[in-house]
């Protein structure tokens, strides 16, 4: 099946380079470019695309706009494309919550330099959020005034509030899943949360129903470049009523503090619940890896440990809950209909590894049943 994609930035360069890129691959077809952001909805609108690639900073109407107006009026699977710098990170972040679906970094360089690397990751990722359940009928907020770009709001650590994200449906539903029973109660010494595409939201979601007093630390897990990591923390940090930060090597777990694993680097924790930060190795994939961190976890914690594995591509994070389950520790796994990417927590699933299997809007919920 050919994937159809919309190609929108302001520079003519980037446009030409990316839809090149694409129409190499045989079952990729451009179907349409866009200059703006208001351009972008009204392509959308006409051409049906299966996927947009979105530039942020553009005449008119920027990005995230146009993605808000897009999943208002024919929700469609998006890519960002972001610069690496905090501020390339925090933009990033407005539009996954927009909506977007996943983001790559936007450095010409690569593109002159590695072709062939970039043409394989921007035809991967196309074609992997061409089958995320990213397409609806409806959407819960009104749409924004096409005059006006719209703010994220800010949301007192005090009073945290829902995070305001696309419904999540499948252009076919996904096949159902019997979410599992209420959880038992267990004294768990730590809370350990792996997740790849759509994890931002979906922590969002988990950890925002936590409250401030939260009895087991945290660690946290997500694909994410180097520069990006922090800015996420600072972000969850002011949506949560627990403390959130960036991991440094060093860092003791306490409750009612998750600690996020630094991008580019490995996250380990050692039996006094001290953090090793380590470099990222060359021959593993990930950077930060859930299996690495969740192996750890079952060699320092035994049977104490909770791990969630949320949405996200490929299969990181099964090898390490086998560690997990394997000293007696328990599994939770995100069920298909409300991820973006249902595959780690399939892979979960699929290796008989799910201690329970829940939507993501009861994981923050039972959560604080499980630990209380």
């Amino acid at each position: 099946m050919v994937v159809k994609v919309l190609v929108v930035d302001d520079s003519g360069f980037f446009r030409r380079r990316v839809s090149e890129i694409l129409s190499a691959d045989p079952t990729i077809q451009v179907i349409g470019t866009a200059t703006n952001g208001k351009e972008a909805i009204d392509q959308a609108l006409a051409l049906r695309p299966d996927v947009i690639t979105m530039d942020y900073e553009m005449p008119l109407m920027d990005g995230i706009t146009a993605v808000r107006h897009i999943m208002q009026r024919c929700p469609t699977p998006v890519l960002m494309f972001s610069s690496l710098t905090h501020e390339g990170a925090r933009v990033t972040l407005d539009a996954l919550d927009a909506g977007a679906v996943d983001f790559l970094p936007k450095n010409f360089e690569d593109i002159s330099r590695n072709p062939e690397k970039v043409k394989q990751l921007l035809c991967e990722k196309v074609h992997s959020i061409s089958r995320s359940n990213r397409r609806s009928s409806s959407y819960s907020a009104p749409a924004p005034q096409l005059s006006t770009p719209l703010p994220t709001p800010r949301v007192p650590s005090a009073s945290p509030s829902p995070v305001r994200t696309t419904p999540i449906a499948s252009r076919t539903a996904p096949a159902p899943v019997t979410t599992s029973a209420a959880p038992k109660r267990k004294a768990y010494k730590l809370v350990a949360i792996g997740t790849s595409t759509g994890g931002p939201v979906a922590l969002q979601r988990v950890l925002t129903q936590l409250p401030g007093h939260f009895p087991a630390p945290i660690v946290l897990v997500q694909h994410m470049p180097a520069a990006f990591t922090k800015a996420f923390a600072e972000r969850l940090d002011k949506l949560c009523r627990i403390s959130v930060k960036e991991a440094e090597d060093g860092d003791v777990l306490r409750p009612g503090l998750a600690l996020l694993a630094p991008g580019g680097k490995q996250m380990m924790i050692d039996g006094r619940g001290t953090v090793c930060i380590l470099p990222g190795d060359e021959r593993l994939n990930y950077k930060p890896c859930v299996d690495i961190t969740f192996g750890s976890a079952a060699k320092s914690y035994g049977d104490k440990v909770l791990a969630l594995v949320l949405t996200g591509m490929g299969a990181d994070g099964r090898e390490g809950a086998r560690l997990l389950k394997q000293s007696g520790s328990h599994v939770w796994a995100q069920d298909e209909a409300s991820c973006v990417i249902y595959g780690m927590p399939m892979a979960i699933v699929k290796a008989g590894l799910a201690d329970a299997v829940y939507s993501l809007d009861d994981m923050g919920k039972y959560l604080v049943e499980a630990c209380h």
